[in-house]
């Protein structure tokens, strides 16, 4: 059975750019009901149970017609947040080598990756996410994906940073502003999670 993940800072420790009420919501309730969800879809197929989230979504198409639209949405739910959780701290930092050079070799500078970035989550019509990768040609790549699609789904690239443009990600704080809650979150974002799976990625 999947299982809710532990979150890697306090409630309350993302303030003044995530709000705690915002983070009880979004991962206790939010991310739960995908949790639940999930297992409720996979509960009549064991052997699907006994694979990781990922592995479960990059073989989606494969799996019984009746749950793939169960497993793909919820499935996605439960792997970006879990993805999204750890991506995210408390205390501004900067990336590291190497990821700081290939940003810079692949959009200019590192403002010219935050422009771009941002614009992408704001273009992002309706829910979705947002997501630097870096794609089967090891080229980081800025990519955008609908409702809780993933890019293991699609087979685009491995996820190095994401960023959760779905209204309950920041409503009770920014309304309908979502500028304002893309530029609150450069202040949390884990550089050092992402450059270990930049890493990973480029061997």
């Amino acid at each position: 059975m999947f299982t809710l993940p532990v979150l890697p800072f306090t409630l309350d420790a993302l303030e003044p750019y995530i709000d705690k009420r915002t983070m009880e919501i979004h991962h206790g309730k939010h991310h739960q009901t995908y949790v639940d969800n999930l297992n409720k879809a996979l509960s009549g197929f064991p052997e699907l149970l006994a694979l990781t989230i990922d592995e479960l979504l990059s073989s989606v198409q494969k799996i019984p017609k009746e749950i793939q639209t169960a497993v793909r949405n919820n499935g996605g739910g439960h792997a970006n947040h879990s993805l999204f959780w750890s991506l995210l701290a408390p205390g501004k930092q900067t990336p590291g080598e190497p990821l700081k050079d290939a940003i810079n070799q692949r959009f200019g500078s590192f403002e010219g990756f935050q422009t771009e970035f941002t614009k992408a989550a704001l273009g992002r019509f309706g829910s979705g996410w947002v997501w630097l990768i870096v794609t089967p040609k090891k080229e980081l790549e800025i990519v955008s994906t609908a409702n809780q699609d993933t890019p293991a789904t699609d087979g685009t690239g491995y996820p190095v940073l994401t960023l959760d443009v779905w209204e309950h990600a920041y409503y009770l704080l920014y309304q309908n502003r979502r500028v304002e809650y893309v530029s609150a979150w450069w202040n949390v974002i884990n550089w050092q999670e992402a450059g270990k799976r930049y890493a990973s990625a480029m061997k």
